[in-house]
């Protein structure tokens, strides 16, 4: 949206003698996404408009059209009419992404990179540090207020603690924020979307946000996100800047616009038991079953981390993400992502396949038999 005002695609324009302000002409917006390659073809770029449709954030500007027509009708952004839905989820990740700019904006920002239990986290602050600048920022009354907003923040996915296992506290508790807001999101990731799923369930939408509850004692874990953009850590953490949930494996981060913040650096202890042989994986009769698990990422990526070489194997898995849903399981070995023959290669060079690749992954497994 911002991007289409920048290039005055979005500007009043008049119709039978009536002024429509803020508006595009349809078939100049399918022109638009075609040329900034925001869709491969007219024909994509017109179902990324229906998504947006069906999705209340552009509509047609009298409501005389339900569906996106490729023509020379006006629509509308909802944000730039009032009409936009705010429920409390839209309102708390709006709210979230406000913070997250004002503190990432100015010079001396209570984010920095600290270090707990040998492991170093990016973007990170204190409980009692957020309520303080909350107050002295006014963007609250007292700090019952603030802590109210950062349990709805955590709540919501926006913020977490580093090793996820405690909530939001007014204490020298370490949190980060888990979204990165300056991520540039393609449109096509509206169309990568498991087909059985309606798009308002869509936990890669702002509508539908996956609420956390964090409870003590929960696993460490990493997820895996869909960029381009990869930096790696050289030992033992995603975000949507990408989330550090833990005390444990690669860091993922996304490309943000402006600012590219620091990489998180750790040193996990192997979950193996014992060392693994690519050899011993393969020789006839050895005690490994061969499976194959889908697992379509959500806004929060595929909720697993990847470690070790030749062969790899399973670190970490998010109990309540996508990879743990399709079956994953730690200690697994990764005998290929999406086709790919992988038991050869070190993680890094995993992760940057699963981190270039659709956000549906094919992943076959080798497991212990029992």
């Amino acid at each position: 949206r911002l991007r289409l005002h920048d290039g005055k695609l979005i500007k009043d324009r008049r119709f039978h003698l009536r002024t429509y302000p803020n508006c595009f002409v349809a078939k100049e917006l399918t022109d638009w996404l075609v040329e900034h390659k925001e869709a491969p073809d007219r024909e994509t770029a017109i179902r990324l408009m229906q998504k947006l449709m069906d999705h209340y954030i552009i509509h047609h500007v009298c409501d005389e059209h339900s569906d996106y027509k490729d023509a020379k009708l006006l629509y509308r952004f909802r944000k730039d009419d009032g009409t936009f839905p705010l429920s409390k989820d839209v309102k708390v990740f709006l709210r979230g992404q406000s913070l997250y700019e004002k503190l990432v904006s100015v010079e001396e920002s209570i984010l920095k990179v600290r270090e707990e239990n040998s492991v170093k986290y990016q973007r990170t602050f204190l409980g009692s540090e957020m309520i303080d600048w909350l107050i002295q920022e006014g963007e609250v009354e007292n700090r019952q207020e603030a802590v109210e907003l950062g349990r709805a923040l955590l709540e919501h996915g926006i913020i977490q603690h580093v090793s996820n296992r405690h909530h939001f506290f007014d204490s020298d508790i370490l949190y980060h924020f888990w979204i990165n807001f300056r991520r540039r999101r393609r449109l096509t990731e509206l169309l990568n979307e498991n087909s059985a799923r309606a798009l308002s369930e869509s936990p890669d939408s702002p509508f539908c946000l996956r609420k956390l509850n964090p409870e003590p004692g929960n696993t460490s874990f990493l997820s895996v996100q869909t960029n381009k953009e990869i930096k790696v850590v050289s030992a033992v953490r995603r975000s949507s800047i990408t989330s550090l949930s833990g005390n444990s494996n690669t860091y993922f981060s996304a490309p943000p616009t402006l600012v590219f913040p620091p990489v998180a650096e750790c040193n996990p202890k192997s979950v193996l038991k014992r060392p693994v042989t690519t050899e011993e994986l393969l020789s006839p009769g050895a005690p490994y079953v061969k499976k194959t698990l889908t697992i379509v990422g959500d806004a929060v990526g595929w909720g697993f981390v990847v470690r070790g070489g030749r062969p790899c194997h399973i670190q970490a898995v998010d109990p309540g993400g996508p990879a743990a849903a399709a079956g994953m399981k730690v200690c697994q070995f990764v005998f290929s992502v999406n086709g790919v023959y992988v038991l050869h290669l070190d993680y890094q060079t995993i992760s940057s396949l699963i981190m270039t690749g659709p956000r549906t992954l094919v992943m076959e497994v080798m497991e212990a038999i029992e």
